[in-house]
């Protein structure tokens, strides 16, 4: 009965070391795509040009012309 008890021991320890392994390849693979996404976010932020900001200073300059013009 020792010999049976002590490999339903390891085959219990197999177990735990295969379920603690498989959770750290899930946090690694999910840490990895996290890090690739930002990476691609930073890039895309530092490359992509700002239309906006050029928009926004034409659309007050109109927008006060307007309003100068309704006073008169």
């Amino acid at each position: 009965m020792d010999k049976l008890e002590e490999l339903l021991s390891l085959l219990k320890k197999k177990e735990e070391e295969k379920q603690k392994n498989t959770v750290l390849w899930v946090l690694a693979i999910v840490g990895a795509v996290a890090a690739v996404a930002g990476i691609a976010f930073a890039v895309y932020r530092f490359f992509a040009p700002d239309y906006l900001e050029d928009f926004e200073e034409d659309f007050d300059d109109d927008y006060d012309d307007y309003f100068e013009d309704e006073e008169k």
